[in-house]
């Protein structure tokens, strides 16, 4: 099945990725609300495509809002989209991907050169721009994917934004689980090497996922240090209390299929 049920997800992928670039052909004609609509929808539809059901807990503040959210997959920002569109911070080797690029784009990602210390400040004063204009603004402080199964050293300078314009930080906690059994799932996971493709692959071979997102409550630093500890304590203290109830989630990793 899982050979089957890739042709099947590639296919849906394809059709979705030419229409969302359709899409965008239309977004200076159309609303704020209009666009947040087309970039929700088209996320929810992406996901189904995937086999991803969401499951949330608790709310998404209200903008201006600093989301700063560990980071497992590439199917992290279709998540937050499919729940509430916001502008992301992105490695820029997402803006080189063919298609996908364009439309990261078009939902108004913020593309940061990890391998230039100085182009964190110019990202920083755009997000601040982004905050004071009233909007959310999504970041992966950890600045790389794990496995999902812990959270890794946080960076600090992205929180400077939300002190310079004293906006509030909300962590959010991702974890993919299998939808029928609960228990962890490696499948999305998207580290070091790995390509989209790969996952896709061990998506295919896997049941129904389930993604839970966690929305946790707001903090505020006049500190940017101190604010991503605080980030990274919250994160790790849900964390601590989700593999107490996740089955599965401490025993050793099992070996990925091999790759189509």
């Amino acid at each position: 099945m899982g050979p089957l049920r890739l042709v099947w997800m590639l296919l849906h992928i394809a059709v979705l990725v030419t229409r969302g670039v359709i899409t965008l052909r239309h977004f200076p004609v159309r609303t704020p609300a209009q666009r947040q609509d087309a970039i929700r929808d088209w996320s929810q539809r992406m996901l189904r495509a995937c086999r991803v059901d969401i499951q949330a807990h608790g709310r998404m503040l209200p903008p201006p809002c600093l989301l700063a959210i560990n980071h497992v997959s590439w199917l992290d920002i279709i998540v937050l989209n499919a729940i509430q569109p916001t502008r992301f911070v992105a490695k820029s080797d997402i803006d080189r991907w063919p298609l996908l690029g364009t439309l990261a784009r078009g939902a108004g990602t913020l593309f940061i050169e990890r391998e230039r210390p100085r182009d964190a400040m110019r990202v920083v004063h755009r997000m601040a721009e982004a905050l004071r204009l009233g909007q959310h603004v999504s970041v992966f402080p950890e600045g790389t994917t794990s496995d999902g199964r812990e959270i890794l050293p946080l960076h600090a300078n992205l929180f400077q934004a939300a002190v310079s314009t004293c906006t509030p930080v909300q962590p959010v906690l991702l974890r993919y689980l299998d939808a029928r059994s609960g228990n962890y799932a490696r499948a999305p996971a998207y580290v070091g090497d790995e390509t989209i493709l790969e996952t896709l692959w061990r998506m295919a071979c896997a049941g129904p996922l389930r993604v839970e997102v966690q929305f946790l409550s707001a903090l505020e630093h006049t500190d940017r240090r101190a604010l991503s500890e605080a980030v990274n304590t919250a994160l790790n203290q849900a964390l601590a209390s989700a593999r107490n109830v996740t089955p599965g989630w401490h025993g050793p990793l099992q070996s990925p299929p091999a790759s189509p």
